[in-house]
């Protein structure tokens, strides 16, 4: 199809729908038509609450106010995820969005901080995390300096759907044009199958040169028109249901996504200015629904606020994200379990790759391909992460453990295991979104240790690398005893 792309057709609305349209509409402005199909009667997911860093890019370049975004949203500051029971029950480690010490251009903090352990170091390496220190003592700020030492990295947690309802103003105000209306047949090319226009149940035609698909798991243009296909690994990840519940605010608003290990599943604990997010992520071959329900419930820190909701997915990618004129984004796209908060990022960065990647004079089939090698190696990239907390466990309470401890795994992340063991070197693939501290911090978190480390962290004498030790850790304490407490900040900052 070698036609200009002016009009821009995106099908459902929720978090991936309006991100999309605001994405295209503020970057690539009057140059396309954007047209959002939604129905107030078909509902979202909707129970996506916490982000990772790149958040913050995607409402900056949106021209976000971040307050405005706060108060519209909700929203509370996340520096971590502090995983629970899942090397062994009643032990923790925190996956943090900082680094341990400092960066050294040819040999990582953590070989220093190794050979140290060995002359006699107390403690551990989070202790050198100044996310996990601010964690630990409840606390939170924007924290500005030129010495990436003291960098404090953060994201949101936030109310998906309030977070829709706020880009939808936006993007209406950018001339978005948003359509009510359920979808009842789609219309294609004769010639090449590529989607010429949808049509409502109240006649309505709607025509577009591009097509982005943000219907939720039933992909009404990516699958159920173009039966793209599904690649399954649900042989990797066997959790394939949750149930969601939201209840009353905890009188402490902890700056970090809780996620804590069951017998067959996991549970997260979302903290929001209004309420709190919970959820049970769970394998239906080891808890049946009403099993998973009371386990939930038995779990939450304070009275639900609404009944439960049930979600049933299956793990894994769409074969080609890109089809024809087709673009899907969201969970039509595919799906990979919350463990890391990746859901939305993984909306962000399938539009941003659109962006890169606009057909403006005409879909090429060399765009095309690009844009779907780039997909699939992120989504397996962030498929190995996930599989690396089931996969490195030392549970022995459960079949469910057990069973994913001796799953075979993709090679790919047996040899960024085994690599790390041998010699502790860490490298960070090609655009993969998780940094080597990321692997570090949960490779060391699930109890996977380093036998080696490298030969410069030798170079320093035993009273230099004490003394290195000694003063970064000083460094990394001094800003905690300034800066106030998570619920304080968001009082003065947004006036919660």
């Amino acid at each position: 199809m070698n036609k200009a792309v002016k009009n821009v057709v995106i099908v459902g609305g929720g978090t991936a729908g309006w991100i999309s349209a605001a994405v295209i509409k503020r970057l690539i402005g009057d140059g396309v038509d954007v047209n959002l199909i939604e129905s107030e009667d078909i509902g979202t997911v909707g129970v996506g609450e916490a982000t990772i860093p790149p958040i913050i890019t995607l409402n900056n370049v949106l021209g976000l106010d971040e307050k405005e975004f706060l108060r519209e949203t909700n929203a509370t500051m996340k520096l971590a995820i502090k995983f629970e029971n899942w090397r062994v029950k009643g032990e923790s480690y925190f996956h943090t969005f900082g680094a341990p010490g400092k960066s050294y251009a040819f040999c990582h903090f953590h070989h220093y901080f190794k050979r140290a352990q060995e002359l006699g170091l107390k403690g551990s390496i989070w202790d050198y995390d100044l996310n996990y220190l601010a964690c630990e003592a409840g606390k939170f700020a924007h924290i500005k300096s030129p010495d990436p030492i003291i960098e404090m990295p953060y994201a949101y947690h936030f109310d998906a759907s309030l977070y829709a309802r706020f880009l939808r103003r936006k993007c209406e105000e950018m001339g978005v044009v948003r359509t009510e209306g359920i979808i009842t047949s789609v219309q294609q090319h004769s010639d090449d199958g590529f989607i010429q226009s949808v049509t409502l149940k109240n006649g309505q035609v709607i025509n577009g040169d591009l097509f982005i698909d943000c219907s939720g798991f039933k992909g009404l243009l990516t699958q159920q028109t173009l039966n793209t296909g599904y690649e399954d690994w649900s042989h990797w990840l066997p959790c394939d249901r949750a149930v969601a519940m939201p209840s009353e605010r905890f009188e402490k608003t902890l700056p970090y996504t809780r996620s804590i290990a069951h017998s067959a599943g996991w549970q997260w604990r979302i903290p929001l200015q209004h309420r709190n997010g919970n959820g049970l992520v769970y394998s239906s071959n080891y808890y049946s629904d009403d099993q998973a329900l009371e386990l939930l419930s038995s779990n939450l820190d304070t009275k639900p606020l609404a009944d439960p909701n049930f979600i049933k997915f299956r793990t894994g990618r769409r074969r080609k994200q890109w089809n024809k004129n087709v673009i899907a984004v969201g969970l039509s796209s595919g799906f990979l379990e919350p463990l890391e908060s990746t859901s939305i990022h993984l909306i962000q960065s399938a539009v941003v790759r659109l962006i890169h990647l606009f057909p403006h004079d005409g879909i090429k089939q060399k765009q095309v391909d690009e844009y779907n090698k780039q997909s699939q190696l992120e989504f397996e990239q962030i498929r190995d992460f996930i599989i690396l907390h089931y996969h490195v466990n030392e549970r022995n309470d459960s079949h469910f453990w057990k069973d994913v401890r001796e799953m075979e795994v993709p090679e790919s992340l047996t040899h960024k295991i085994e690599l790390f063991k041998a010699s502790g070197n860490l490298f960070r693939e090609q655009n993969d979104l998780f940094l080597e501290s990321s692997w570090l911090q949960v490779l060391m978190g699930q109890g996977v240790n380093q036998q080696d480390y490298h030969p410069l962290a030798k170079s320093l004498s035993e009273q230099k690398i004490m003394e290195l030790m000694q003063n970064i850790k000083r460094i990394k304490d001094e800003p905690i005893g300034k800066i106030s407490s998570h619920d304080d900040f968001l009082k003065q900052y947004c006036g919660s």
